[in-house]
Parts: structure tokens; C-alpha cells; sequence
């Protein structure tokens, strides 16, 4: 029997096999918990969706489309799984979003107001969004966790806009976690090193990220992506108990490093 046996919780941001959201998926399907999903509006995203479900092995699964720029969208998913399950017991929010055009060095001091907006609503206010509609349905208290990365706490190349709306889900996550606590809901983030996500590679130079990573990193290498998954299959569970507002690294130790 996993840790999870028993648990049953919403995991927003699968976009392919590669994403974070699906390692966090794998872990915790592995530990026994129940997963239901979300996909992007449209028809493709649904299949590239559902092929990443199928890899896992999880058959017949609950999916439903979810514009997260959408208060309405948002609402509706979460009554829709009242309705369905009246209860669950996490939240997995792994979405992000920057126009690509402006995450190259060097064009960060240009970002045009409607770049800058729509990255911190989609990055960082949607965690609290999500959060206000799924903290009613954690009855017997919960656990949420939401995607960083290092990019939030230091300037990195290119990184630009997307680094600002991090640092905003960050604080985000601690404003959570102290109005949450007294329903025994947790609310974590995970500062996960680089990897090549559809996301990842929209940011111009991360190829050079990922060498310099490699070169200074403690463990001399990149993370792998189950290396996140099982971090949040932990945070998400009991074992975590005591754990909240946190922003725990995951990155082969980077964050350590001066030079």
C-alpha cells in the first residue's frame, strides 16, 4: 500500500510525457492516490493530454478542458468535481505562461505591459484561484504545491518576465499557507531545476542553462524528472505534515552554489 492510498486530488499543467505534471502524476499513482486531470481547451490538447494519461496507465481517465485565464473555467471544473466526488484531497498546479517572443536576454527591460500582466496571471494569481475554489472541497484538510524555479530568487538570462511571476507564486504560496493553516490545508512550492519541457525550451538560451547546471551543480548533473514527482508525491502526503509555505529546491543542489 502507497502513501497516497486513499487520496484523491486535481493535477493541473500535463502537457506532454515531459512535463513536471506528469512526473507528479507517475509518483503519485505509484504511492496509490486517485488523479484527475485537466487539459488545455481544444481537441489536439486533449489528445496530446490523453496519450501522456494512457503512458501512465490510468484508463478512462477524469478529464476535463481548463482555460486558466478563465474565472469561469476555473469555477466550473472544481463544482463540477464537488458534484462528482464532494471531496478531494490535493491540488497540483504546474502551469506557467510567458510570451516566448520575450524570454531572450537582454529583452526584459522592453517586456510591453500586456506580456508582463498575462505572465503573472496565469503564472502566480492562478495558484490562488485555484486554491479558493479547492480549499472547500479539502473537508478533512489537504495539500496544494505550485512549480517554481530559481529564476524567482536570482536574475537568470533570459529567464526575464517569467522569473518576476515566479517570485510572485512564491510569495503567493506563503500568503496561502498562513490563511489555510487553520482548515489543515498545506500549501507548498517546488524550485525544480531545469529540464527540457515544452515550456523550458520557449526560454532563449536554456540549452546553456542546462550546461552550466551540469558544470556547477553538487551532484554535477541535471535533475531528473521523478526527482520532482516523488518530492511532491511527499509534500502532498502525511508524511509532509508539518511542512508549509515552503519552497523546497530540487535541483542537484544548484541553489547552494555562489560560483
Amino acid at each position: 500500500m502507497g502513501f497516497m492510498e486513499g487520496k484523491r486530488g486535481l493535477i493541473v499543467g500535463i502537457a506532454n510525457e515531459r512535463s513536471f505534471a506528469s512526473s507528479i502524476a507517475e509518483s503519485l499513482l505509484r504511492e496509490g492516490a486517485e488523479c484527475l486531470f485537466t487539459h488545455l481547451p481544444g481537441d489536439k490538447m486533449e489528445r496530446r493530454v490523453r496519450r501522456s494519461i494512457d503512458a501512465l496507465g490510468v484508463t478512462d481517465p477524469w478529464l476535463r478542458p481548463l482555460n486558466a485565464g478563465s474565472d469561469e473555467d476555473i469555477a466550473a471544473v472544481f463544482k463540477q468535481i464537488g458534484d462528482e466526488f464532494g471531496k478531494i484531497d490535493f491540488l497540483v498546479h504546474s502551469i506557467a505562461y510567458a510570451d516566448r517572443d520575450w524570454l531572450m536576454p537582454g529583452k526584459f527591460t522592453s517586456t510591453p505591459r500586456e506580456v508582463f500582466t498575462q505572465a503573472m496571471d496565469i503564472s502566480a494569481y492562478t495558484y490562488a484561484a485555484m486554491a479558493n475554489h479547492a480549499a472547500p472541497l479539502m473537508t478533512e484538510g489537504g495539500s496544494m504545491i505550485a512549480m517554481s524555479y530559481y529564476g524567482a530568487e536570482k536574475a537568470v538570462p533570459g529567464y526575464n518576465v517569467m522569473g518576476v511571476a515566479k517570485a510572485a507564486l512564491e510569495a503567493t504560496t506563503r500568503y496561502l499557507a498562513l490563511e489555510l493553516g487553520e482548515k489543515a490545508i498545506r500549501v507548498n512550492c517546488i524550485s525544480g531545476g531545469p529540464l527540457r519541457t515544452m515550456s523550458a525550451m520557449a526560454v532563449g538560451g536554456f540549452g546553456e542553462i542546462l550546461d552550466w547546471v551540469e558544470q556547477k551543480a553538487p551532484l554535477k548533473r541535471n535533475i531528473e524528472g521523478r526527482e520532482v514527482g516523488d518530492c511532491a508525491a511527499f509534500l502532498l502526503s502525511g508524511l509532509a505534515s508539518g511542512m508549509t509555505g515552503q519552497c523546497i529546491y530540487v535541483d542537484s543542489g544548484y541553489s547552494i552554489v555562489g560560483l
